[in-house]
């Protein structure tokens, strides 16, 4: 987590992914690329002559945003790199990990509010489903972000073990316990038997020993993964995604909605 991207629109619940952010780089020595997406509409974005001047108040105006936001006390001795995007913010993200071999990418969000339309519908799946890098999920402002219990959600598939590796090292980072989960559901009932196999298998040569293994009943995955992280006093939910199959379902649809809105800790996703 040597590079560290956090998309703003400088509203209060991008400052408390900011500060989440800045707590991970103080401990891992890391750089935070500041991007601020404007997203303008595609008769500002050109560059005709009589569209020119009311662009350059939008840049100007990130950029007196972001001179504010750098006198905050908290950044002061943080390698911070500022960049303002002009297309949608997925392209602005992609381009951004892309360029400046990004590891981690840590973004707001807040129910109905701030970051909303960040993260629900068209944005939230190309951002989550297609990133090749984990996305960092907060919701709230954590004063001491801290990780002593981090649920980590899959259905214990083969082509799950890769991100769930990059998901070892995180909790690595922190000193925290995984607590791997299997949530049965009406509609896919597995037996405790059958279960017990899948995770023998998952965890064979694992090296990482600070994990507990879990099969939590609901009536559907995503009542199932936040009735255990409340359960477990958790303060991270992780899974793994593609967005075709397996656990990756979470974000399609009202489903990744629901997961995000309702979860009261952050959640975090691993490419597949």
């Amino acid at each position: 987590m040597k590079r560290i991207l956090l998309p703003t629109d400088f509203s209060p619940q991008a400052e408390n992914a900011l500060k989440v952010a800045v707590q991970m780089a103080k401990k891992n020595d890391s750089e935070i690329y500041l991007l601020h997406s404007m997203e303008m509409p595609l008769h500002l974005a050109n560059t005709n002559k009589g569209a020119l001047p009311e662009a350059l108040f939008f840049i100007k105006l990130a950029e007196k945003q972001f001179a504010e936001l750098m006198k905050k006390p908290y950044l002061k001795g943080i390698n911070i790199k500022q960049t303002i995007g002009h297309g949608e913010i997925y392209d602005d993200i992609s381009e951004a990990v892309k360029s400046n071999k990004i590891d981690l990418i840590v973004m707001g969000s807040h129910g109905a509010s701030g970051f909303k339309e960040m993260f629900i519908g068209s944005n939230t799946e190309k951002v989550v489903r297609t990133s090749k890098i984990p996305v960092l999920v907060i919701k709230n402002e954590h004063k001491k972000f801290e990780v002593k219990d981090f649920v980590f959600a899959t259905d214990f598939s083969n082509e799950c073990k890769k991100p769930f590796e990059v998901a070892q090292k995180f909790a690595e980072n922190f000193g925290a316990t995984i607590h791997l989960l299997y949530v049965n559901t009406p509609s896919g009932f597995t037996t405790s038997m059958d279960a017990k196999k899948m995770m023998a298998s998952f965890i064979k040569g694992m090296k990482y020993p600070n994990y507990t293994l879990n099969i939590y009943n609901d009536i559907s995955v995503e009542k199932g993964i936040l009735g255990f992280a409340r359960e477990s006093n958790a303060q991270l939910i992780g899974m793994s995604t593609h967005g075709r199959k397996g656990i990756s379902h979470f974000f399609n649809g009202s489903v990744s909605e629901d997961l995000v809105n309702h979860a009261n800790m952050p959640v975090m996703t691993f490419k597949i």
